[in-house]
């Protein structure tokens, strides 16, 4: 992974982040020798968990921030995992491995499938105000959440930059397995990792003092009070 950067002193710890702002401020020590002030550059998070640690990034850095629509595919007995990830008005990538393994019919993965686009339309209207995406033509687009799992979601936002004229796609992500960085990381430009889990269980939560879901009227709030984001909502 010659393309991947950490912090070794983190290096399968725990507990490294106060909350998800704080990690916005780890990424942005290490982005902003090459990033900070440039024209070209924009950040966009992934909701609902992405959007702290993109605001910080954004800001810190004097960069555009907007969002990047995409979503698990959860398992139906189990809404905390997922099989694939789906991007708004875009591609739906299924873990087919896991779909075999879960023994999912057709008509499960397509009740699945619909039922996390209709969540990223609402979410467009929500958190976009239903704006149309910005202009990634030629852009480099610096992606981020709160962690990586399985990276089949990163993925869809990968491929949903590219396809949007991107130029090129670095990956900031405060947490992560190796083996899904091993599986992401070809797909990047650049991966910037605070910490990287080697081996053994994995949650994002895990390197996190503070950790809670946010409501959808919370990300609202963030949105609307950043003067950096491009969302569509007004921030006085």
């Amino acid at each position: 992974m010659d393309n991947v950067h950490e912090m070794p002193e983190h290096r399968n710890g725990s507990g490294i982040f106060q909350d998800r702002s704080d990690a916005g401020a780890h990424l942005a020590r290490m982005l902003h020798p090459f990033f900070a002030k440039d024209p070209t550059s924009i950040v966009l998070a992934i909701p609902s968990g992405g959007v702290p640690v993109g605001l910080v990034l954004s800001r810190r850095l004097g960069l555009d921030f907007d969002l990047v629509l995409v979503r698990k595919v959860q398992i139906p007995w189990n809404t905390e995992a997922g099989f694939g990830a789906v991007a708004f008005r875009g591609r739906t990538l299924l873990n087919k491995q896991l779909v075999a393994s879960l023994r999912l019919s057709q008509e499960q993965i397509q009740e699945q499938v619909e039922n996390t686009r209709q969540e990223l339309e609402e979410r467009n209207n929500a958190f976009r105000g239903g704006s149309p995406p910005p202009d990634l033509t030629r852009k480099t687009v610096i992606l981020t959440d709160d962690g990586l799992a399985s990276g089949y979601t990163m993925l869809a936002a990968m491929e949903t930059t590219r396809e949007m004229g991107a130029k090129k796609v670095v990956l900031a992500l405060p947490t992560a397995p190796r083996r899904s960085l091993e599986h992401v990381a070809p797909y990047a430009d650049t991966v910037y990792a605070v910490q990287i889990k080697e081996a053994g269980s994995f949650a994002v939560a895990e390197a996190y003092r503070n950790w809670r879901d946010l409501s959808r009227q919370e990300v609202v709030e963030m949105l609307r009070s950043s003067p950096r984001s491009t969302t569509g909502h007004d921030a006085s």
